[in-house]
């Protein structure tokens, strides 16, 4: 699996709302894939926190992703389950979303993913999934 052929599977394949964060791929490995959005106006809250909405639809996406490049081919997965910690506030300029395939069944898979402010580097949100296939 390439980026870009991950990336291109996201925006054929997604809604308008999530391409709307401007989600770009930055890896995508059976045991990891890498989503990275820039900080906006638009996803800030008062106070110029991130919001957790934006932050659960990242997540969620990068795990998405990551069931197709651990499967080495995109594969279409329903969310069943979707589980988010926040850890602390998130600002900065990005947020990067690093996932992985914890568990891949016939009929189900488990990730989990771990959100970054950048360029701090803290992890602000952690958050685990179930997808059905």
């Amino acid at each position: 699996m390439t980026p870009e052929i991950v990336e291109k599977f996201l925006y054929d394949h997604f809604a308008p709302w999530v391409l709307a964060l401007e989600p770009k791929v930055t890896l995508a490995e059976a045991q990891k894939t890498v989503l990275e959005i820039p900080v906006t106006d638009a996803l800030n809250r008062t106070g110029g926190i991130v919001c957790g909405q934006a932050l659960s639809a990242l997540a969620d996406t990068a795990m998405v992703l990551a069931c197709g490049a651990h499967e080495g081919r995109m594969i279409p997965v329903g969310t069943v389950t979707l589980d988010t910690q926040f850890m602390r506030p998130a600002s900065g300029d990005s947020i990067r979303a690093e996932a992985e395939i914890t568990r891949a069944g016939k009929s189900m898979i488990f990730a989990r993913c771990t959100l970054f402010a950048e360029p701090s580097g803290k992890a602000v949100a952690t958050a685990t999934a179930t997808f059905a296939r």
